[in-house]
């Protein structure tokens, strides 16, 4: 089926899409729109060039005025030259190329270390976001989680109720659910045909396996089933409190036990929670796991100032929308199908590469190798990019506003110095150069880590 993800084994693959429509050449084309997108700052010089351009002339207007009244002969030709170099040092174009020469190199620059930005707005909220948000599973964790353990109620022995959930679970691309799966087949155990499967995000998956229905999910899915989780519960606090993560198992309506499976931190989350933390980013937590196990991952990963467990898809959404209606400006960091309307709800959304198409068309900036640490280096290049726009911007305003005085003659009463149309049209060409100079250093210099005392930030985007 278009857009699985084949885990383990051999496949034979018919090339489907060639050419332009291959996902390498769909990267090009989302870093090329990237470049030619405009970012929010944008509109600051447009404004200004809306008032700069009726000012210049008025100002080569009056110049010419001045200078045939007061100034000396041939009053005329003086009037003239000054007027026309009035004109000529004012050509915005060095406002005009301050933002898009910055946009296009820092994104461009930003594929080269496998950060994907679709958009320079998403740049630009980066650079201002106060809160990110993470997912749990396939973004602090590995998304590859292992069973470290299996509960069985009365009448049942564990290998019974492994084969029939890891049946079911067979059908879903959860990671959770491929970790029961592994589970079966490490003990030689295939899964039987399942009928009638379907899934709920955020609470589980059921099906027909042997004539049993079977149905995999936290409490409130087996409650719905009308099975009760309490014979186990107790075990499941003990498994939650070392970090696992636990699936309830029901077999015709009963509890028939609960799957203890443990998905490892990422080798790079604590270094990475621990340079945003020291950015000044508020780490905010959302999984649809446990709460306890949500506290374990959290205090294993550090940095995570604020949690919210047992949440469903919209539930993750809401959330955003509510930390944005108190004012924080938050980007969202997810893998999942189940978390694509929290990264389209947030200013900026961050797709992890490694994880499913629709998180990533749903996000502003995908971190193409699934590495949380391409987050600081993200972070990092909009810090960059939005610094060098400003450097642009104010080379830009700061040329205009010598340069207009003295074309105009300023000099001239003091020092006896006039600017020529020739030095006028040099010095607004150098101008432009200089810009388009500064935007291309951003593509080479390196870039100060957030942790300088923490070596395993060194190096430079």
């Amino acid at each position: 089926t278009g857009g699985t993800i084949n885990g383990t084994g051999s496949l034979e693959i018919q090339a489907q899409a060639v050419g332009s429509d291959t996902m390498l050449a769909r990267i090009v084309k989302m870093v090329a729109a990237a470049q030619r997108s405009r970012a929010p700052i944008q509109t600051v010089a447009d404004r200004i060039s809306g008032w700069f351009v009726p000012l210049v002339l008025a100002i080569s207007v009056l110049t010419f005025i001045a200078w045939y009244v007061t100034g000396p002969a041939p009053r005329f030709g003086h009037a003239l030259l000054n007027a026309i170099s009035v004109l000529i040092i004012a050509c915005p174009c060095a406002l005009g190329l301050a933002t898009p020469m910055s946009i296009m190199v820092g994104t461009g620059r930003g594929a080269r270390e496998g950060v994907l930005v679709r958009n320079a707005e998403a740049l630009q909220a980066l650079d201002k976001v106060d809160t990110l948000v993470v997912d749990k599973t396939g973004t602090l964790t590995e998304g590859h989680p292992r069973l470290i353990g299996l509960d069985v109620t009365e009448g049942w022995q564990e290998t019974d109720v492994l084969r029939l959930a890891a049946s079911v679970e067979a059908q879903s691309q959860h990671p959770l659910a491929q970790a029961v799966v592994r589970a079966l087949k490490d003990r030689h155990g295939d899964p039987a045909p399942v009928s009638d499967f379907a899934s709920q995000p955020g609470l589980g998956v059921s099906g027909t396996v042997d004539g049993h229905q079977v149905v995999i999910g936290n409490a409130e899915r087996l409650k719905q089933a009308g099975a009760d989780t309490t014979p186990l519960e107790a075990a499941a606090t003990a498994r939650r409190q070392g970090g696992a993560g636990v699936m309830f198992v029901a077999i015709d309506g009963k509890l028939a036990g609960l799957i203890a499976v443990a998905d490892p931190l990422m080798a790079d989350t604590q270094a990475t929670l621990a340079a945003l933390h020291a950015d000044g980013l508020r780490i905010v937590m959302l999984t649809g796991d446990n709460e306890t196990t949500a506290k374990a991952v959290a205090k294993a990963a550090g940095h995570i100032a604020e949690i919210h467990a047992g949440l469903k898809p919209q539930d993750k959404a809401d959330i955003i929308r509510h930390l944005e209606a108190s004012g924080a400006r938050v980007a969202m960091t997810g893998d999942g199908v189940n978390d694509a309307p929290a990264l389209a709800a947030a200013s900026v959304g961050i797709a992890m590469g490694t994880g499913t198409d629709v998180a990533i068309e749903s996000a502003g900036i995908t971190l193409a190798h699934g590495s949380l640490g391409a987050l600081v280096r993200a972070r990092m290049l909009a810090h960059a990019t939005m610094r060098n726009i400003r450097q642009n911007l104010a080379f830009s305003f700061l040329f205009n506003g010598i340069g207009i005085p003295v074309a105009a003659g300023a000099l001239y009463p003091v020092f006896g110095m006039l600017l020529s149309p020739m030095i006028a049209g040099a010095a607004m060409a150098l101008s432009s150069v200089t810009v388009v100079t500064n935007a291309l250093r951003l593509g080479k210099e390196p870039v100060t880590p957030m942790r300088p005392t923490d070596t395993r930030h060194t190096g430079s985007i």
